[in-house]
């Protein structure tokens, strides 16, 4: 049985790529000042952070039933069977959507409890492709997938307090004392959410804590995986993701090709742009 591989934008894979890949990729939508975008699609890169420093309201949200069901519709002509690959469970609700949504489709939809986001869920994406292509069924690419989920890890250096303070999630009063302080917060995404991990007075700082924390993932929660895959993704800051990569291929020298992406929007707009993150993920391809 054919299986096809849905994803969403959260993924870091454009529509362009997606075509190349021969999978499907559903925009996220974003609300600002009133009017609805979808990534890579009436919203590019470059215009969300001008949005974003312009200090407009912007607003997450998933994917609408009526997309999911059109999009799924469409592919079902021509595959007999969807694995559907959201964003984490914990960061977005859009993994239970796709949960009820396929409970109409007589088992031929399978969304993955993947815990994943940006280029984590991208490797995700292409070891389903993977496996698809080695033959396997959508109930055999989830098993798999679902198994294999926490396998990964990212740690992300902010630039500014700024789009924290603005959702919320610090209060101004600590803003206000990291930004004096020129403090760089480090958070980390280990699957469920987005959470604090370290504090830095530099970026230089801050990068070696990155770096000493995937180091450390990968000689003890990690070191029956010989195939993890380091990663890197930033927010508008790709000269600083570049200089990234070069000192990561210097600590880490038989980590082979190290990919740079973009990060998600729907995190871009919680901490704004500046930001450097480092990945790392168990990989079949």
């Amino acid at each position: 049985m054919s299986a096809a591989i849905v994803t969403d934008s959260n993924s870091g894979i454009t529509q362009k790529q997606a075509e190349e890949l021969g999978i499907f990729v559903l925009p996220m939508p974003f609300e600002i000042e009133g009017t609805t975008y979808f990534e890579d699609i009436t919203l590019s890169q470059e215009e969300f952070y001008q949005k974003l420093k312009e200090d407009v309201n912007i607003s997450t949200s998933q994917p609408s039933v009526e997309d999911i069901r059109k999009l799924w519709d469409k592919i079902l002509n021509d595959y007999d069977q969807i694995v559907h690959i959201p964003m984490s469970s914990g960061l977005s609700g859009s993994y239970g959507t796709s949960m009820v949504l396929a409970n109409d489709y007589d088992h031929r939809v399978f969304p993955i409890n993947n815990q994943r986001i940006s280029v984590t869920q991208r490797q995700s994406v292409l070891d389903a492709l993977a496996l698809a292509k080695q033959g396997k069924n959508a109930e055999e690419i989830k098993e798999y997938l679902e198994n294999d989920k926490f396998h990964s890890s990212i740690y992300i250096m902010l630039d500014t307090l700024r789009y924290l303070k603005k959702g919320g999630r610090i209060t101004p009063a600590a803003a206000a004392l990291g930004t004096l302080l020129r403090l760089k917060p480090v958070l980390q995404i280990q699957g469920e959410r987005l959470d604090a991990f370290a504090k830095a007075r530099t970026t230089k700082q801050a990068k070696q804590i990155m770096i000493d924390a995937i180091k450390k993932d990968l000689e003890t929660r990690f070191r029956e995986f010989p195939a993890m895959k380091l990663q890197i993704a930033h927010t508008e800051n790709e000269e600083a993701a570049q200089a990234l990569k070069q000192e990561l291929t210097e600590a880490f020298p038989s980590a082979g090709d190290i990919y740079i992406d973009r990060l998600s929007l729907s995190v871009s707009c919680h901490i704004g742009p500046g930001a450097l993150a480092i990945a790392c993920c168990n990989s079949i391809v």
